[in-house]
């Protein structure tokens, strides 16, 4: 029940990206057009595209987070016996949880210390933009916290202890094996 509401989460996230990119390639399209065509061009595009992006980045690092789609090696992780695996595992996901912890102050410090701040074009505050860490840290934590619980409760299949898959591997249904 738990990992169906993230995945929904998740879901919903991956559309706002697919909506953020639609909007960046046709305010930076357009933007390009007008200014080799008709020599002007909105001065909200440039910025409002960067805005995206970010959130963007961030919002991605939460999916491929559930979709345990990060970059990593694991030459030594399947070398080691299932119990070292776990508990390799383990100490990765209280590290994650803990820099996540890191990102979450250092990004409310900057949300809070930015607020009264605006943007140069969109006159917007600044809080917005340092906000996406917050939103990154807030709903990334959930998903590295279930599944420590499913590690520590034993609900985590041997198959998982490794997280790492060639990009030929990766399924293509389902991404919790």
């Amino acid at each position: 029940m738990i990992q169906k509401f993230i995945d929904q989460y998740c879901r919903a996230l991956s559309v706002l990206m697919a909506l953020s990119l639609v909007l960046m390639v046709v305010m930076v399209f357009g933007n390009v057009v007008m200014r080799y065509g008709f020599n002007s061009g909105l001065t909200l595009s440039e910025e409002l595209s960067r805005w995206l992006f970010v959130w963007m980045t961030f919002l991605g690092g939460v999916v491929a987070l559930n979709e345990r789609a990060h970059l990593g090696t694991d030459s030594l992780i399947a070398r080691l016996p299932v119990v070292g695996q776990k508990l390799c595992l383990g100490l990765s996901y209280v590290a994650m949880l803990f820099i996540c912890w890191l990102i979450f102050q250092g990004a409310l410090e900057q949300t809070k210390i930015n607020w009264d701040s605006t943007s140069a074009v969109m006159e917007t505050s600044m809080g917005y933009f340092y906000a996406s860490g917050v939103m990154f840290a807030v709903l990334g934590a959930p998903i590295l916290l279930f599944n420590f619980w499913r590690l520590l409760s034993g609900q985590m299949a041997d198959r998982e202890l490794i997280g790492i898959r060639e990009s030929d591997d990766m399924p293509h249904g389902d991404p919790h094996p």
